[in-house]
């Protein structure tokens, strides 16, 4: 008798099943790669998560075009400080005075534009060199003389803040001329057809999702030509999309109110310089190398006094500039301007990403955590809520932030 042997041939897989697996496989790799760039996205989906809570919570108030142009206005002098701040910090240090020297930098502005008639231009030009001078000075005792950098910036934060009250004589200074007003409150001119829109913001926006889709595409391709880790294909379409849908809302948004604000123009310069700056360039290495080992980076021949210097003198041009256009946008001078502003950028910074070590953070961070923290001042605003829960709410922000920090850096160790 014989026997027949038959090879089973496998049982065909439920309807559904494979389309699942794949489906699955995607959000496999997309956590997978959140997990790995968790320090990278992490306050990017926080601040997305937060824009959503506080566009549902005010009944879309917070997303009208109105308030968006007033978010950009409101929060210019917290993100140009966040900038020169998220240097500093990467760099291992940290600047107190920053606050202190925005006062002085409105307060003079105003002396010279409202008491003495000089024209706005000369005048803003005199004021970033005031910013330089006072940056340099306090860099060379850090980096030079090798004093704290917390002792130097916290007398230049009392010196300067007497120095504000000094040149006011305790009053208030103003109205500024218009061409410096427009500096904090003025909006691109409306040019072209008519539209439904302002078309040089349109116009603009186009131009800077591609630049920004360009850029990370070449970005991607480096990092592969030197055998580096790249996130999944999909994972990186998924984050170009998310890129280009968000500026292009935001791009509408600000079109059909009266356009760009040209403080935003100011801010996406700076974003754009700084972030080539800190990516591309010898000295943005520099920078990380002294934040991250600077005993290292000596013996590597960096000129770590140098850098030092250079980057809070960089601090202080950025502050006289946040100056002028808080200045600008109060369309006056007061001896108490700039109150915890060195705080807020500080915060900013951290919530950013930027290390308590230092060696860790970058320019694009420092403008997702100045937004963080300008979306919960104006969402709970929008509340009615009292400014001393407000005060509390971005205290736990920030510990929440730096206790993230330090918790990804222990499980990265381990």
């Amino acid at each position: 008798m014989s026997t027949e042997v038959t090879a089973k041939s496998p049982a065909p897989a439920p309807p559904g099943k494979s389309g699942d697996a794949a489906g699955g496989n995607l959000l496999q790799l997309v956590l997978d790669g959140l997990r790995r760039n968790m320090r990278q996205y992490g306050m990017l989906i926080a601040l997305g998560l937060i824009v959503a809570l506080f566009g549902v919570w005010t009944d879309g108030g917070l997303l009208t075009p109105h308030n968006i142009s007033n978010l950009v206005l409101q929060n210019s002098y917290v993100l140009i400080l966040a900038i020169g701040m998220m240097l500093v910090i990467i760099a291992g240090h940290i600047d107190l005075s920053v606050g202190s020297l925005t006062a002085f930098v409105g307060a003079f502005a105003a002396v010279l534009t409202v008491q003495h008639d000089v024209p706005w231009p000369v005048a803003v030009a005199l004021c970033l060199l005031a910013g330089a001078v006072a940056g340099a000075v306090q860099g060379f005792f850090i980096a030079y003389l090798g004093i704290p950098s917390f002792i130097v910036t916290l007398a230049g934060m009392l010196t300067f803040r007497g120095v504000t009250e000094i040149l006011l004589e305790g009053q208030t200074i103003g109205p500024f001329p218009l061409g410096l007003q427009k500096i904090g409150n003025g909006f691109l001119p409306e040019v072209g057809p008519e539209t439904n829109y302002h078309n040089i913001t349109l116009l603009l926006g186009i131009v800077l999702i591609a630049f920004v889709v360009m850029q990370e595409v070449r970005d991607r391709k480096r990092q592969r030509e030197f055998s580096l880790d790249v996130p999944p294909t999909n994972l990186f379409l998924l984050k170009l999309v998310a890129i280009a849908s968000a500026l292009l809302v935001v791009t509408l948004l600000l079109a059909s109110w009266k356009g760009a604000p040209i403080i935003l123009l100011i801010l996406g310069a700076l974003v754009v310089g700084y972030g080539y700056l800190m990516r591309n360039s010898i000295f943005g290495r520099h920078i990380y190398a002294i934040g991250g080992n600077l005993p290292a980076a000596k013996l590597s021949g960096v000129k770590d006094k140098k850098v030092t210097f250079l980057v809070f003198l960089n601090m202080g041009v950025l502050a006289a500039l946040a100056g002028l256009a808080i200045a600008a946008r109060l369309n006056a001078a007061s001896p108490k301007a700039g109150l915890n502003y060195e705080l807020e950028a500080i915060a900013s910074a951290f919530i950013g990403g930027a290390s308590m070590s230092g060696g860790v953070g970058t320019v694009l961070g420092a403008i997702i955590g100045g937004l963080v923290l300008g979306v919960l001042n104006n969402g709970m605003n929008l509340l009615s809520v009292g400014t001393d829960w407000q005060q509390v709410i971005k205290g736990l922000a920030l510990l929440v932030a730096v206790g993230f920090d330090v918790w990804n850096k222990r499980k990265s160790g381990s």
